[in-house]
């Protein structure tokens, strides 16, 4: 059976930011798997390769790089290995973040280099990953920009203040950047994840912890990476076109808007 043209991402290249471990990694698999050519860009470039790799050995188009997506040289570096490689870019994923190493602390405990640092990836990573890949969109005139939020934007989570602070600015960052570039035929949306079952999650918080995040589920049950992958796919694909400057919140109804 023939996919819809609409959804159909065969040959689409791909840049998925923090591609090689949780959520990114997860990203990264689906994409292959449904034609895309994909980027998986993480500041651990064994893992990054080892992604890559692994995609590759299933007959998937993949390059791993490593990239500090918060020094503007990395991210410049990033977009034109996608362009030698692949030749385009046509969707860039903002998944990378800084989350599971930051301590769960009140909001007077924050060290102010730590702000900074979360500021750093959180903000002006995203902010320098999209103007790295805009030249190429703008050239082609069209692209998919997907910027990663959080659920605690909804919610008010507390104890990583900084983190939720910046998961704010991502959709204020979304809808201000789809302004800008949407005479080019560029969307720019966002996707608000609720606490997710990765990989890097699970080592980084408590069963209580989690446990408690399923209270107010409409559905009640935990929330994977999988879970994930067909809003991202959407926002990513010609079916949302005419979408942009939007947020999905995808928590399995816990916050609903």
């Amino acid at each position: 059976m023939s996919t819809n043209e609409r959804f159909n991402l065969e040959g689409r290249t791909v840049i998925v930011t923090g591609g090689s471990k949780g959520i990114g990694k997860v990203y990264a698999q689906e994409f292959a798997r449904a034609g895309a050519r994909v980027v998986a860009a993480d500041i651990d470039e064994p893992a990054a390769k080892s992604v890559a790799d692994a995609l590759k050995a299933e007959g998937f188009q993949a390059l791993g790089l490593r990239v500090d997506i918060a020094r503007e040289d990395s991210t410049q570096a990033m977009a034109r290995a996608a362009l030698e490689c692949f030749g385009g870019i046509d969707v860039l994923i903002n998944n990378a973040s800084l989350m599971s190493v930051l301590p769960r602390r009140s909001w007077l405990e924050i060290p102010v280099e730590e702000w900074d640092r979360v500021m750093a990836v959180n903000l002006r990573g995203m902010f320098l990953s999209c103007r790295a890949v805009f030249p190429a969109m703008k050239e082609q005139k069209h692209g998919k920009i997907v910027n990663i939020s959080s659920s605690r934007f909804f919610e008010g989570t507390p104890n990583r203040l900084h983190y939720t602070t910046s998961k704010a600015g991502v959709i204020g960052f979304t809808r201000a950047l789809a302004r800008e570039v949407g005479e080019f035929g560029i969307t720019v949306n966002a996707v608000a994840p609720g606490i997710t079952l990765s990989e890097t999650q699970v080592a980084s918080s408590s069963g209580n912890y989690l446990g408690a995040h399923l209270a107010g589920r409409t559905i009640e049950r935990p929330q994977y990476p999988e879970d994930l992958v067909g809003a991202v796919m959407f926002l990513s694909s010609a079916a949302s076109d005419f979408m942009t400057g939007q947020t999905m919140l995808v928590d399995g109804g816990k916050s609903m808007h």
